[in-house]
């Protein structure tokens, strides 16, 4: 499996701005699908040449079958039965990433970073060993190398970190890439293309040793926050808030709500920068029918999180997080906690040197 190569996906995606800003979606993933067609079809010539017999398929051709949400979808089914006839025959077969087609023949993609999550899927559908991504860095790291200098490359991580981190803002994975790694039970080997002595990262479902207390920290920019006052304290009114969102596909990440015996009360959530508006045209529309008084929102933020398996019940990691953001004069916005995760949300100018600090806090020797 291959991506498109170099630069090539922001090249077209450049040419399709100089036609429009606002392209029809299905037109979208017809255009930025043929950087991967490029690809397959040299690679397959290239190794025809030295000899080996090789056959280029595109995700269509597979067929890769996935719902129709165009530039996000999801995969709904593998039809391996080609992917073997060729294999048998003796052929390396090499298939297209990122891309896919819909029950009524549509070309549809998954959106940046796709391409593991192809292949991941293929390799879970085929029953492979293990799935090897070769990428530009050699493995996954304590933290941004162009962030952080010490970073410490991790020889493993578990399904669930890796999930986190890449949810949380670390671009070595794709976040779905590695829920299909998970639920399929596919060893995953992050190794760099350059460097043939890589070993890599290996993500599986190993459980980390009892004194690792962290396993990265990671930013996420582009962040805002909105703030709704003066909510109805009434059962059903947060249901109605968020199902207006939801509808209208607006990920909501942190959650906090007031509590008390008040009559109203305040949430407030955040969404991605490139949501804010939508989401803001949403609640002003629905105002009066949720009963709110007003809203309010923030922006340029950035989420910093630390991540590793049982942190919940390591009470040291959130005072040491936030005595290194203390430390450092870095105000809190917003604080949220899970198992394996604390995040808060700083201003975004203060982000890397959030991430810095922090890192040092649990990593300096």
């Amino acid at each position: 499996m291959v991506s498109a190569q170099g630069k090539t996906t922001d090249r077209l995606i450049a040419e399709e701005v100089e036609i429009t800003k606002n392209p029809v979606k299905r037109e979208h993933d017809v255009l930025v699908s043929t950087g991967e067609q490029i690809t397959i079809s040299k690679l397959a010539m290239l190794l025809n040449k030295l000899g080996f017999k090789a056959v280029s398929l595109t995700g269509w051709q597979v067929p890769i079958v996935t719902n129709s949400e165009h530039s996000n979808s999801r995969i709904r089914y593998i039809d391996n039965h080609k992917i073997l006839e060729y294999l048998t025959a003796g052929n390396v077969v090499i298939v297209a990433g990122f891309q896919g087609i819909d029950e009524n023949g549509n070309i549809t993609t998954f959106g940046r970073g796709g391409s593991d999550t192809t292949a991941v899927a293929l390799a879970a559908t085929l029953q492979a060993d293990r799935c090897d991504i070769f990428t530009d860095v050699d493995g996954v790291y304590t933290s941004d190398p162009r962030i952080v200098e010490d970073v410490i490359k991790l020889d493993t991580v578990s399904y669930d970190e890796m999930l986190e981190l890449s949810s949380m803002g670390a671009k070595v994975l794709h976040n779905r890439c590695v829920e299909i790694g998970k639920k399929y039970g596919v060893p995953i080997y992050v190794k760099s293309t350059f460097e043939k002595e890589s070993i890599g990262t290996l993500v599986t479902n190993q459980e980390p040793f009892e004194d690792l207390v962290i396993s990265g920290v990671t930013k996420d920019d582009y962040i805002s926050r909105i703030t709704v006052i003066g909510l109805e304290n009434k059962i059903g009114r947060t249901y109605q808030l968020f199902k207006l969102l939801s509808e209208s596909l607006i990920h909501v990440d942190i959650i906090v709500q007031s509590f008390g015996e008040h009559i109203t009360k305040d949430i407030a959530f955040t969404v991605k920068m490139n949501d804010l508006q939508k989401t803001l045209s949403i609640l002003e529309e629905n105002k009066e029918n949720l009963k709110l008084d007003q809203v309010l929102h923030c922006e340029n933020l950035s989420k910093v999180s630390v991540i590793g398996v049982g942190i919940a019940n390591k009470p040291a990691v959130a005072s040491s997080m936030f005595e290194a953001l203390y430390e450092n004069n870095i105000n809190m916005h917003m604080v949220t906690t899970s198992e394996i995760k604390i995040s808060v949300l700083v201003n975004s100018n203060e982000a890397d040197l959030a991430v810095r600090a922090i890192h040092n806090k649990f990593f300096q020797k």
